[in-house]
């Protein structure tokens, strides 16, 4: 690792999982660029004064991930501010519920362009910072829906098994340059995005009686396993997934 401050790309970080694992970086030491799109500007400004307030410097990077251009963009900046690029966590995602029969193909490739492209765009828009260091730590957000899926969640579920797919190739590819690649799953998780399985009471209930835990995450939760798998700790992990779901998948 470089000798510098410790850095981390954090995108989707404006609410819900990405807010939490910026701030909980800041907090283990890191700076932390912080990314989401446009409309998002005002929330994000947010997030990067509680990330100054904890004496780490924020830099808030606007960009659609699933541009090539606005990402390329957003790594120079990066470089241009930081220098380096410790760590990147992929977490920009997005889900339209809707069954198969009548999802519509731009529901579809606007979830594949986010989370699966996304993904693949930013990864590769930092590997020369990382390759130029010999060190890396990325890591994926993928979800547990990508192992088992929902109903009405085909095109999601189909985007994070892409993710975790994309995951172990890369690992092979850049191991030898001291980088690590890793998947993080969430479970059901309270966020805006998460309501979508939970605004039922139900529905709610449902899940709970399924996490050994017998309770709903929180952002938080996902945030210890994402920080070992971007620290040294974890130097020898690579190319794995780790299911963070209170104990609905076991395995």
């Amino acid at each position: 690792m470089s000798e510098a401050t410790r850095t981390v790309l954090v995108t989707g970080a404006s609410r819900g999982i990405g807010k939490a694992i910026a701030v909980g970086m800041a907090k283990r030491g890191y700076d932390v660029a912080i990314n989401d799109i446009a409309r998002q500007k005002d929330v994000l400004a947010e997030v990067a004064s509680e990330i100054e307030g904890l004496g780490r410097k924020a830099l808030t990077v606007l960009a659609d991930v699933s541009s090539k251009t606005e990402v390329e963009a957003m790594a120079a900046e990066i470089k241009a501010a930081f220098g380096h690029l410790d760590a990147v966590v992929n977490n920009a995602g997005i889900l339209i519920a809707g069954e198969v029969d009548g999802l519509k193909e731009e529901y579809w490739d606007s979830v594949m362009d986010v989370n699966a492209k996304g993904t693949f765009l930013v990864v590769q828009s930092v590997l020369p910072m990382m390759k130029a260091a010999k060190y890396g730590r990325i890591v994926n957000i993928a979800s547990i829906g990508g192992k088992h899926g929902a109903p009405e969640q085909a095109h999601y579920s189909a985007s994070k098994a892409a993710v975790m797919g994309f995951t172990r190739v890369l690992a092979q590819e850049v191991g030898v340059d001291g980088i690590t690649a890793n998947c993080v799953c969430p479970g059901i998780i309270m966020t805006d995005m998460g309501r979508v399985n939970l605004d039922d009471p139900a529905i709610r209930k449902m899940w709970q009686d399924k996490t050994a835990l017998r309770r709903i995450g929180d952002p938080e939760d996902v945030v210890g396993a994402v920080a070992f798998l971007a620290s040294d700790d974890a130097a020898f992990v690579t190319g794995q997934t780790l299911n963070v779901d209170g104990g609905i998948v076991l395995s």
